[in-house]
C-alpha cells in the first residue's frame, strides 16, 4: 500500500515533525491518529475499499489527514481545487461518482450534504485494516480535458509509490530534511511531498500563500525554516530568481531543487544557478499520465541562454519510443497512471503496441532527449494543463457567440497564456463573454486576450487556421 513507507516511519519515529504550517505543527504519531480517525468516520459511513472520496479541503496540514484517512480507508482520493467555479466542481463530484467527500465544517452550498463528513468530527478510532494490491487506485486527478470537460487520470497505489521511491532516492531525502511544499494536492507534483517526503520520515513545511507573490519575502522564510529542498514550478523559480534578493539572502541550507510543469527559460535558469552555486538542480518532465517520465540533472557548464535544455534521461525505469514520422514520445513503465476515469469507470488509453503516447514532440540528441512543443493544441500555464477545447466548449454555449478559437500566447511569467478570438452577434460583447467565463472556468483558463473578429480565419480545407489566428491575437495590445 502507498502508505507502507509512512508507516513505519510513525513506528519509528512517532515524535518527529511530520507536517509545518505556520505556527502549527504536527507529529507522525499524531497525524497518523489524525488519520485513522477520518478512516474509521470514512468506514462507517460505508465507503469500500477502491471507492472514490473527494477532497474539499485548501493545502496545508488538515487535507494532507484528509487524503491519508481516505487511503486508510482502502478509498482513493479525488483532491479538488476550491478556486475552481461551483458547475466545475460540480461536475469533477458527479463525474467522479464519489461516495464520500471531507472537509471542515458544514457542506458548502451545490454538494450534496449527505456526502459531506467534517474531518474534524471525527471521533478518536482505529480503522479496519485494509489489503490493497498495487493496482488499486489511489487517487484521481482532474486535468483540463480535450472533449471540453475536465478529464480525470485515475493513479494506482504502485503508480505513485514508485515514483515516491525513485525520486527519495534520487535527491537522498534523509529524515532530518525539511521540505517546502508549495504544490495543490490536485497538482501530481504533490506526490512527491505526500509520499517521499513522509516516507522517509523529512518534515513538510507548507510555503505561507501570502509569500507567493512576494519573492524577497520567500526567500527569507526559505532561510529561516532552513528548508532543504523543494519541488516547484519554473515560472516561480524564475521570479525568485530574479526578485528574490537570494544575493543577500544565501540559502546555505537548500540541497535541492526539483521543478517540472512547463519549460524553465533558460536565461532566468542560468540566473538561478548562478545565485545557488551549491544547490542541486533537477528538471523533470512528464504529463500527468505518466508523473514523471523524463528528468536532467542541470549541469551549470552547459547552460546556454539560447538553448532550451534538455529534459534528459528515462526516470522510474520508464522506457521510450520516439514515433518515426512524428516524432511522438511514447511512454511505458511503473510509474504510468491506470487509464482515464470517466462517469465512475476505468478507461485504458495506451495504444495497440502497448505505449502511451504523450502527445509531445522530442528528438534524442547525444542519448538525452529534447522537447520540441506539443502536436496538439494542449497549452501549459504556470504549471497547469489546459485544453483549448474546454475553453472553447464553454465559449460556444453561450448566447451571442457564432464562432471562437483559443491559442497559446507566450508568457515569460507563465510559460504561455490562452487568447481568444471571437465572432460575435449583437449585442453580445467582448467583456460580457469574459464575465461569464469567470463564472465557469478557474483563474488560469481564463483568457489573457479577447478580440472579436468579423470571422476567424481558415485554411483553404475549410479548417481553422490556428496560426493566423494567433498572430492576429499577439498583433493586439
Amino acid at each position: 500500500m502507498l502508505l507502507k513507507p509512512f508507516l513505519h516511519q510513525c513506528r519509528q519515529q512517532p515524535e518527529a515533525v511530520a507536517l509545518v504550517e505556520s505556527d502549527r505543527y504536527l507529529s507522525y504519531g499524531d497525524l497518523l491518529a489524525r488519520a485513522q480517525s477520518v478512516a474509521a468516520g470514512l468506514q462507517a459511513l460505508g465507503v469500500q475499499p477502491g471507492q472514490p472520496v473527494a477532497v474539499h479541503l485548501d493545502r496545508g496540514i488538515d487535507v494532507v489527514i484528509a487524503i491519508f484517512g481516505a487511503l486508510l480507508a482502502g478509498a482513493c482520493y479525488v483532491p479538488l481545487d476550491l478556486k475552481n467555479p461551483k458547475p466545475r466542481l460540480a461536475f469533477i463530484v458527479r463525474d467522479a461518482k464519489v461516495h464520500a467527500v471531507l472537509g471542515l465544517g458544514d457542506a458548502p452550498a451545490g454538494l450534496d450534504a449527505s456526502l459531506w463528513l467534517d474531518i474534524n468530527a471525527c471521533s478518536e478510532a482505529t480503522p479496519k485494516p485494509v489489503e490493497l494490491p498495487a493496482d488499486s487506485m489511489a487517487a484521481i486527478l482532474y486535468t483540463s480535458g480535450s472533449t471540453g470537460q475536465p478529464r480525470g487520470v485515475a493513479l494506482s497505489h504502485g503508480a505513485v509509490a514508485s515514483f515516491a521511491l525513485w525520486a527519495a532516492d534520487l535527491v537522498a531525502l534523509q529524515d532530518n530534511d525539511r521540505i517546502a511544499s508549495s504544490t495543490p494536492f490536485f497538482f501530481d507534483l504533490s506526490t512527491f511531498d505526500l509520499y517521499a517526503v513522509l516516507g522517509r520520515g523529512a518534515s513538510l513545511y507548507f510555503v505561507p500563500s501570502a509569500l507567493i507573490l512576494s519573492p524577497s519575502r520567500l526567500s527569507a522564510w526559505l532561510k529561516e525554516q532552513a528548508i532543504s529542498g523543494w519541488y516547484t514550478v519554473p515560472s516561480l523559480l524564475a521570479f525568485l530568481a530574479y526578485k528574490g534578493n537570494l544575493a543577500q539572502t544565501p540559502l546555505e541550507s537548500l540541497r535541492f531543487l526539483l521543478f517540472a510543469g512547463e519549460v524553465f527559460p533558460t536565461p532566468a535558469l542560468i540566473d538561478l544557478a548562478a545565485k545557488l552555486p551549491r544547490t542541486a538542480l533537477y528538471n523533470f518532465f512528464g504529463p500527468t499520465e505518466t508523473n514523471v517520465c523524463c528528468y536532467w540533472p542541470v549541469e551549470r557548464e552547459r547552460l546556454v541562454a539560447d538553448e532550451n535544455i534538455p529534459i534528459g534521461l528515462p526516470a522510474v525505469g520508464c522506457e521510450f519510443h520516439i514515433d518515426a514520422v512524428t516524432g511522438e514520445l511514447w511512454v511505458r513503465g511503473s510509474s504510468l497512471a491506470s487509464g482515464y476515469w470517466n462517469q465512475g469507470r476505468l478507461l485504458p488509453f495506451l495504444n495497440e503496441e502497448g505505449w502511451y503516447p504523450t502527445g509531445d514532440r522530442v528528438s534524442l540528441v547525444d542519448g538525452e532527449c529534447r522537447f520540441h512543443g506539443r502536436l496538439g493544441r494542449m497549452l501549459k500555464c504556470s504549471g497547469y494543463r489546459v485544453e483549448p477545447a474546454e475553453i472553447e466548449a464553454a465559449v460556444n454555449a453561450m448566447a451571442g457567440v457564432r464562432d471562437c478559437a483559443v491559442v497559446g500566447i507566450d508568457d515569460p511569467a507563465a510559460g504561455q497564456r490562452p487568447a481568444l478570438a471571437l465572432v460575435l452577434e449583437s449585442p453580445a460583447t467582448p467583456a460580457e463573454i469574459r464575465t461569464a467565463l469567470f463564472r465557469q472556468l478557474p483563474s488560469y483558463m481564463q483568457p489573457s486576450r479577447c478580440v472579436a473578429l468579423e470571422e476567424l480565419p481558415r485554411l483553404p480545407n475549410g479548417k481553422l487556421d490556428y496560426n493566423q489566428v494567433r498572430t492576429l491575437l499577439e498583433a493586439q495590445q
